[in-house]
């Protein structure tokens, strides 16, 4: 049957046979430029830098063909230019630098760069990546060498036609995105394009309009991902964390979140009695609440407290996760301010509680509900953010192979003595890869089946902060230790086995 189906596309031996000759010869050429970043946190200007620099490998790539012809100043020069076109070529122009002969030097400095850069990749590949408009030109001066007796006024009329006929500009700006496409064969992010800056959405944008690349999924990714999918819990902590660092932007610009209905619930019951520890932290975005810092301080310790009460219900419903020590709220004590636990009596950075119901410590209020009601409805039709967390569905998992490296964002579920972690999830135990493979499809069923009563519906959540999570590696996640208990040694967190195993190894 497999030899049918390969006869459709290669009916005899002399189409066979060129086809074997054709990927013989292309696994003899070099690996393409693998690019690896991690670690985003959502500083998109950051990243975008990294992007268009390739890491330095584009100021290489200059420093190899120039290095003998050109100084420190203009490989500089040059290499601002293939960064950032559109604003080198606009300043050139206001400077009154953007002379004909200019562009004409520059086209024959851009196009040798690419020449170097396209080099280990066969024509068709390098044919591919050239801009429909300047597709043929770009190729014959790829291809064409310049000193060739019968080809070198061919070579360099092109190159002045080009500037004769007043496209000189915009011919650069193409050169200058082939060498940066070539440069970088293959993208890799391993993780976290989320957390505290304010323009994941802004990366995400320009992820989906990259060539090839691959994400492993980490731990605020999942809870973005989570937040996607209606978990509760995740979007209270999506939220938090964007209250936290006064980057309210993502939310209501980036994917048009509806914050109103917790800024009025947080001005109405907590007002200017929220603690100190709820004020936010500098941040690198900007919101229709950055004039009013009580109302985000208010803000975050309402959406804080909603949260502590979702993951207080999650950790009921799965005991089998033995994260009852992560249970917190039936010890507190908002009278005289302390929390009682293990014979311990640890001091509170607060004693307003105002939601706070001892009988059912981990009961939201008619209005918290309606809080996080909203919340949901306005997460579940953000386009955007379907969007783009399809996209990491699509191109994301929790580890790949490539090239026989293995890539994950964070670490594999270890013992101390250094062997992979049993782990008992959804009644199956599983250890190493097939653990993690199970993991991903779980996490997979937890946005597609859109079931919010099926048990894998947390199990996003679960992998945000639990200790066999392999995207977080940590013993907890000390959320309410830092908000709440003034005793800074209980805000430690411990890294789990795999981190201390790496560096024995």
């Amino acid at each position: 049957e497999y030899l049918e189906l390969l006869s459709k596309d290669f009916p005899n031996i002399s189409i066979a046979s060129a086809e074997a000759i054709n990927l013989t010869a292309i696994l003899n050429l070099p690996k393409g430029t693998e690019h690896f970043l991690t670690d985003l946190h959502g500083e998109a200007d950051a990243f975008h830098h990294v992007l268009q620099n390739a890491s330095g490998v584009v100021k290489r790539k200059i420093n190899d063909v120039f290095k003998d012809t050109l100084g420190p100043s203009d490989i500089a020069a040059l290499a601002s230019l293939i960064y950032y076109p559109e604003l080198h070529l606009r300043a050139r122009k206001k400077a009154g630098e953007n002379s004909l002969d200019w562009q004409k030097s520059t086209i024959y400095q851009l196009v040798k760069i690419c020449r170097d850069a396209s080099s280990k990749y066969t024509r068709s590949k390098v044919r591919k990546a050239l801009p429909g408009d300047y597709a043929y030109v770009i190729e014959e001066l790829l291809h064409e060498d310049e000193e060739r007796f019968n080809k070198k006024a061919y070579y360099y009329q092109i190159i002045d036609a080009i500037v004769d006929l007043d496209r000189g500009e915009s011919f650069i700006k193409a050169l200058c995105s082939v060498i940066k496409r070539l440069t970088i064969d293959h993208l890799h992010i391993l993780g976290d394009v989320y957390d505290r800056g304010s323009g994941p959405h802004h990366i995400m944008e320009q992820l989906r309009k990259h060539h090839s690349l691959d994400i492993q999924w980490g731990n605020h990714d999942i809870l973005w991902m989570g937040a996607a999918a209606g978990n509760q819990t995740c979007i209270a902590n999506a939220v938090r964390i964007s209250l936290r660092y006064s980057n309210l932007d993502v939310l209501e610009d980036g994917y048009g979140i509806n914050l109103l209905p917790l800024a009025t619930f947080a001005m109405k019951v907590y007002g200017n009695k929220a603690a100190d520890s709820f004020r936010p932290k500098a941040g690198s975005g900007e919101s229709s609440f950055d004039g009013d810092r009580t109302m985000i301080t208010a803000m975050h310790q309402a959406i804080t407290v909603i949260q502590l009460k979702l993951e207080h219900q999650i950790i009921q419903r799965h005991p089998e996760w033995h994260m009852q020590n992560r249970l917190f709220l039936h010890h507190i004590n908002p009278d005289n301010g302390i929390l009682s636990i293990n014979g311990s009596e640890i001091p509170l950075t607060t004693d307003f509680f105002p939601t706070y119901n001892p009988d059912k410590p981990e009961q939201l209020t008619d209005e918290e509900e309606y809080v996080i009601e909203k919340l949901v409805s306005s997460f579940a039709v953000s386009e955007k953010l379907q969007q783009h967390v399809q996209f990491l569905y699509s191109k994301g998992s929790i580890y790949l192979t490539y090239n026989n490296n293995l890539l994950f964002h964070a670490c594999i579920p270890m013992t101390e003595d250094g062997e992979f972690k049993k782990v008992t999830l959804y009644g199956k135990t599983l250890a190493g890869k097939a653990l993690l493979d199970q993991m991903d499809q779980w996490a997979r069923e937890s946005f597609f089946k859109k079931d919010l009563a099926a048990p894998t519906h947390d199990f996003l959540w679960f992998l945000w902060c639990h200790n066999d999570s392999p995207l977080f590696g940590k013993d907890k996640m000390a959320t309410f230790e830092r908000y709440f208990l003034k005793d800074e040694t209980t805000h430690e967190e411990q890294y789990a086995p795999y981190y201390h195993l790496i560096e024995r190894e």
